[in-house]
């Protein structure tokens, strides 16, 4: 096993080489069910928003031309012929020297072309007195000053949140094309490992990389399956590798994939299915035993049992494979600048990659400390660090106090740090 480790860079050509990337496919869901989901299509809009020149305060419509000479000494004075609120569909034509009260949001009478604040009026009767004059559609907001009709609105492959929704909406759309969530089985091998809740026993550890793998998962928009924990025996391991297969369009395992006398999982993937595994081993500190299959088609990504190791080598193998099936692209990888606290080492003629904690010294520098190094089945390694920072194969060390580039683990980017050029 591990006859020949390939470095990152020529485990990523090969599963170029060998696999087609493109979307699952296409669904059609309810408006209410399309947040978080990728759009499959341009969206146009079939109306203009809004769709009649609305009052964008309470007041009065009139004719613009009849307040120009109002002031607070000579106000103008007009006729009120009508009242139009919100949701009325108005009747009246305005005429000359006339005025219509009017709600905000309430369509403009025909004639109207502005709107006289009611505070700048005072009501006598049937009339009213306009103490300041408008300007051509003040206080209007005309057809199609939103969204104009057969303007595009939002794009294929944007990701619909809570604002999109609300474009979608009010263009009276129901029914929205998505691209379909690439099923991703997940599935942990070890007789070590338990399901959470149940009695852990000496020797026993619960199950943690399922749960982190399908919120990864989720998180590159797939839709993770849980296929529950598989003990190191090659027929069970091969017949719920083969129900995964069935039922997804990528399988992860974790665990199994070492060089020990139960590491059987790259045997049993080569018995599945052509052309079977593509990389065995990566020349990579954590990640070593990472296995990639492609079994008649279909990704298999096999990650060390170790937490920090498996999610690690998921983000650089396994989320960009996921994104590409679910018609996503994902955001660039927020990088910083930050000065070593301690002298860092490499595995010799490995990619090393090195957990960090970021703070800040006096001078308000950033400052990178790596996290518990070579600890790689230590959870807490996951939750304190927020980035990496990697070691070339053909570099040795790296020294304290000097500069290095961090890739941090959240995608966002704070708002404390600066991005590097």
């Amino acid at each position: 096993m591990f006859k020949k480790l390939v470095s990152i860079e020529e485990a990523k050509k090969i599963l170029e080489k060998s696999l087609t990337l493109k979307p699952v496919g296409v669904e059609e869901v309810p408006l209410q069910q399309v947040f978080g989901r990728i759009l499959a299509e341009d969206v146009e809009a079939e109306i203009d928003v809004p769709h009649f020149h609305r009052a964008t305060v309470d007041g009065y419509a009139v004719k613009a031309e009849d307040t120009f000479r109002a002031d607070e000494e000579n106000p103008i004075k007009l006729k009120v012929s009508g009242r139009v609120l919100a949701g009325d569909k108005p009747t009246a034509i305005i005429k000359n020297g006339c005025a219509i009260e009017v709600a905000t949001g309430a369509a403009l009478p025909r004639g109207a072309n502005a709107v006289v604040m009611v505070e700048y009026t005072s009501r006598e009767n049937d009339s009213i007195l306009v103490y300041k004059p408008v300007s051509l559609w003040e206080n209007v907001m005309k057809i199609g000053s939103d969204i104009k009709k057969e303007e595009k609105v939002l794009r294929k492959g944007q990701v619909v949140s809570s604002r999109e929704i609300g474009v979608l909406a009010a263009l009276g759309k129901t029914r929205i094309k998505v691209y379909k969530k690439p099923k991703v089985a997940v599935l942990s091998t070890g007789a070590e490992v338990v399901e959470p809740g149940k009695p852990l026993e000496e020797g026993k550890i619960y199950d943690i990389n399922t749960y982190t793998l399908s919120a990864a998962v989720r998180e590159a928009y797939g839709e993770p399956v849980n296929m529950g924990i598989v003990v190191d025996k090659a027929e069970e391991i091969r017949n719920t590798l083969a129900r995964a297969l069935n039922i997804a369009d990528i399988v992860i395992t974790s665990g199994g994939v070492s060089v020990g006398p139960t590491d059987v999982v790259p045997k049993v993937l080569s018995s599945l299915g052509k052309p079977g595994v593509i990389v065995c081993g990566v020349a990579s500190k954590p990640g070593k035993p990472t296995t990639i299959a492609i079994i008649d088609g279909k990704p298999v990504f096999s990650l060390p049992g170790h937490p920090t190791s498996s999610l690690l080598m998921f983000y650089i193998f396994a989320r960009p494979v996921i994104a590409a099936m679910a018609g996503a692209t994902l955001k660039e990888p927020v990088f910083v600048k930050a000065k070593t606290t301690e002298k860092v080492f490499s595995a010799r003629g490995r990619r090393t990659f090195i957990m960090v904690k970021l703070t800040r010294d006096r001078s308000g520098k950033l400052l990178a400390s790596p996290i518990l190094p070579g600890v790689s089945g230590a959870i807490t390694t996951l939750m304190k660090a927020e980035g990496f920072i990697e070691i070339k194969e053909n570099q040795q060390f790296i020294n304290s106090g000097e500069e290095v580039i961090v890739q941090l683990l959240d995608f966002n980017s704070s708002p404390l740090m600066e991005r590097s050029r």
